[in-house]
């Protein structure tokens, strides 16, 4: 009885959800997002590493022949990500050798069916940067 006493009188700390956001730590790792380099094209080069290295087999990569043969030789034609399926490992982000895949402070990946659980390569590279993560980038 003492220790729901000692509870019961405690600051609360309630968040007032829409309108309040919580502020997550920097190493956070919420939902997946594809970065753009600094041409405004995605960074990704189509390798598959992170396809590959997926354990609930959540990410599918179509790869296409770079129109511009002088920057690179590939990039993704389709990149999906089912985050019906996803389990915020990070083991994308590590498996990446050019860093096109990062770990976002974003948690508010919602959808009234599966299929709108799965994003396209556009919808990942709408997803929000962390002010934070893109001043440590630059260091």
């Amino acid at each position: 009885m003492m220790l729901t006493f000692k509870f019961l009188f405690r600051k609360k700390s309630t968040l007032q959800y829409p309108e309040e956001k919580h502020d997550f730590p920097v190493g956070y790792r919420g939902v997946p997002r594809l970065v753009r380099a600094q041409d405004g094209n995605e960074r990704c080069v189509a390798c598959k590493l992170c396809e590959v290295v997926c354990p609930p087999v959540a990410i599918y990569i179509e790869a296409e022949e770079f129109p511009n043969q002088d920057i690179r030789e590939r990039r993704p034609k389709v990149f999906q990500i089912d985050f019906g399926r996803c389990i915020n490992c990070g083991f994308c982000e590590e498996a990446c050798p050019v860093e096109a895949i990062e770990m976002s402070q974003s948690v508010e990946i919602v959808g009234e069916s599966r299929a709108e659980l799965v994003y396209q390569k556009e919808q990942l590279l709408d997803i929000p940067e962390d002010p934070r993560r893109a001043h440590l980038r630059s260091l």
